[in-house]
């Protein structure tokens, strides 16, 4: 049996309290600070309560007041299945896995979000597996603003860069499409093969040559996007910063490195102040993958 995360038991008792009546619209629900102290919890758990509270409408925040709540509260909190469309299970399941990770996901979970039952979300939506399509289709929903670049290879670091940014805002979403064998059937994010496919039109590459250029990008973007993940999965479980994480390694890592036995890899930390950005590393890595494209680019017989 799965156990209740502790912000959702906070977030269910306080809105227990505005659908008894307890608390009335205009009243302060328990700051940050008092969760902590009546739960017992760390801060951040406390703002995530208040923020889940927050999504469903029953609270809002006052500035020099605090959080209190919202006028039409406790009809929100009472109302069965609050409005539950699939639209709104679709936002609600990517705010939830934004946070939690995938595997936070389930039916069972996304009922306890609306306050409804498991059989209520299948008139929505049919399974978890497609919920997660779902999800991944609204997020690739909308393409790079702006006007689109001239030439190939402005275009490609315009849809890779795109790319990278969803896996940023969504971590869970590289895993979610990371069979390349096994696409997951989306309009669109056909839409985005296209684009890139449009990129590398009338440069004489064969349709094979330009599906594994396609494939070559995106499965680096999503190798790297892995990591992202992982962070995130990490800072939850470990309650650190990768920052704070490395600093409380140092003495450890200072202890191998002073074995002498890895003198390149000393010299540089200690000349080059190496410092791990998963952003800076992808844009490194991108840049090579495309020089090799432009290397086979250019050796293309176009007599």
């Amino acid at each position: 049996m799965t156990t209740e995360p502790p912000y959702l038991r906070i977030a269910g008792e306080i809105r227990r309290r505005i659908t008894s009546g307890e608390l009335g619209p205009g009243d302060p629900v328990p700051s940050t600070r008092r969760i902590t102290q009546e739960w017992g919890v760390a801060m951040a758990t406390a703002t995530k309560a208040l923020a889940a509270l927050n999504q469903e409408g029953l609270v809002r925040a006052v500035p020099g007041i605090g959080t209190v709540v919202a006028e039409n509260g406790r009809e929100r909190a009472t109302a069965p299945g609050r409005q539950l469309s699939r639209e709104r299970i679709i936002r609600t399941a990517i705010a939830l896995v934004d946070e939690e990770g995938l595997a936070a996901l389930s039916m069972r979970r996304m009922a306890t979000e609306f306050g409804t039952s498991t059989m209520a979300l299948y008139r929505h939506v049919p399974s978890k597996g497609e919920l997660v399509r779902l999800m991944s289709e609204a997020v690739f929903g909308s393409g790079p603003p702006g006007p689109r670049p001239t030439g190939w290879r402005p275009q490609l670091e315009r849809e890779a860069r795109w790319l990278w940014k969803q896996y940023e805002q969504h971590p869970w979403l590289a895993r979610a499409m990371a069979n390349l064998t096994r696409p997951m059937a989306s309009p669109n994010a056909m839409h985005y093969l296209e684009r890139v496919l449009s990129a590398l039109t009338g440069l004489g590459l064969t349709p094979k040559q330009m599906l594994h250029i396609h494939l070559t990008v995106l499965g680096y973007a999503q190798g790297v996007a892995m990591a992202v993940e992982l962070e995130s999965q990490a800072r939850q479980d470990s309650g650190m910063s990768a920052t704070e994480w490395m600093t409380s390694m140092e003495p450890r890592m200072d202890a191998i490195q002073t074995t002498a036995a890895y003198p390149v890899l000393s010299a540089l930390s200690v000349e080059d102040g190496f410092e791990l950005q998963l952003g800076t590393l992808f844009e490194f890595g991108l840049g090579r993958v495309l020089d090799g494209v432009e290397v086979l680019v250019e050796g293309v017989d176009r007599t």
